[in-house]
């Protein structure tokens, strides 16, 4: 079992336009929605991939109602503690002109101290006997920045984070085995300036330092910087045609490196088939919906290269 947490669900909204002009009317020629947000994101690739999974989440409103009819759909263990703010929703911009994709993001609401605790509760359950823990996405307003090293606490397996900020500093210290922040991320965590190899390599290990086991820093389609304890790497995906969405893309390397480390792969093995999920979402126009054989042969084009 793996486990997806988080508590920044969404309900997307996709909507493509032949041209997106800013400031005018612009009318869509197709729209789309279906449950997001990191955690979900995180738990749709799971389930393509093959994993015995389980979701944890909060959800409020009529997007509740949506996310689990979807969820079951899918075929999807889903544990979602009920809040009296409505989860967000989130819109996708598709420019078939320009080929720019634009996001229109909600943050999430802020939920009561009962809700968290909850949550919290919900989560300690489901990660008793998890092989792997996926926790990741931006935390509500007035949601303590400790709450992953509060879950950490109570987690018996590896975790994969995504967080950023002082929600990841707090959490280091209860040794995650991936933290993947994007380059930005990273700077405004440490609180550097990165403009250069040499001060990128040095952010990641002050991560390390901290207690991170292997960081990851992925920079939009560039290649993925990795630090961990066999050294430094850059992993290079495969170069794509084209590319129809590539919102949540970061969650579905998450959710690869998962599933790989919990059949028993190498972290850098592992990491090469999580970048290989990621490649294969940009193809897609929702995130997650991923295809196996797609991606494991993506996997087998990706370049290391030891830095």
């Amino acid at each position: 079992m793996i486990i997806a947490a988080g508590l920044s669900p969404a309900w997307q909204s996709v909507m493509r336009f032949s041209s997106l002009t800013p400031g005018e009317v612009n009318r869509a020629t197709a729209t789309w929605s279906c449950a997001s947000g990191k955690v979900l994101n995180v738990a749709v690739a799971l389930r393509h991939l093959g994993a015995d999974c389980r979701a944890v989440t909060v959800l409020g409103g009529p997007p509740a109602v949506s996310t689990e009819g979807e969820f079951a759909a899918l075929g999807i263990d889903l544990v979602a503690v009920p809040t009296h703010a409505t989860t967000r929703t989130c819109t996708t911009l598709l420019d078939d002109a320009t080929g720019r994709t634009t996001e229109l993001v909600e943050n999430a609401a802020a939920i009561t101290d009962a809700e968290q605790r909850a949550f919290v509760t919900a989560y300690a359950d489901a990660v008793a006997s998890a092989k792997v823990a996926v926790l990741s996405g931006s935390l509500p307003a007035g949601t303590p920045h400790t709450l992953y090293r509060e879950l950490m606490a109570v987690t018996p397996c590896p975790v994969v984070l995504d967080a950023r900020g002082p929600e990841l500093l707090a959490a280091l210290g209860e040794k995650p085995l991936l933290v993947k922040p994007n380059r930005e991320e990273l700077a405004r965590t440490v609180g550097a300036t990165i403009t250069c190899d040499e001060e990128l390599f040095a952010a990641m290990e002050q991560l390390r330092s901290l207690g991170a086991l292997w960081v990851v820093v992925t920079d939009g389609p560039r290649p993925i910087s990795v630090v961990g304890p066999e050294g430094r790497c850059r992993l290079f995906p495969p170069p794509l045609d084209s590319v129809e969405n590539p919102i949540g893309s970061g969650d579905c390397l998450a959710a690869g490196f998962a599933v790989a480390i919990g059949n028993g792969q190498a972290p850098v093995d592992a990491l090469r088939y999580g970048i290989a999920c990621a490649t294969e979402n940009c193809r897609s126009l929702f995130a997650g919906r991923l295809d196996r054989e797609r991606v494991s042969a993506w996997a087998s084009q990706i370049v290391i290269e030891p830095r």
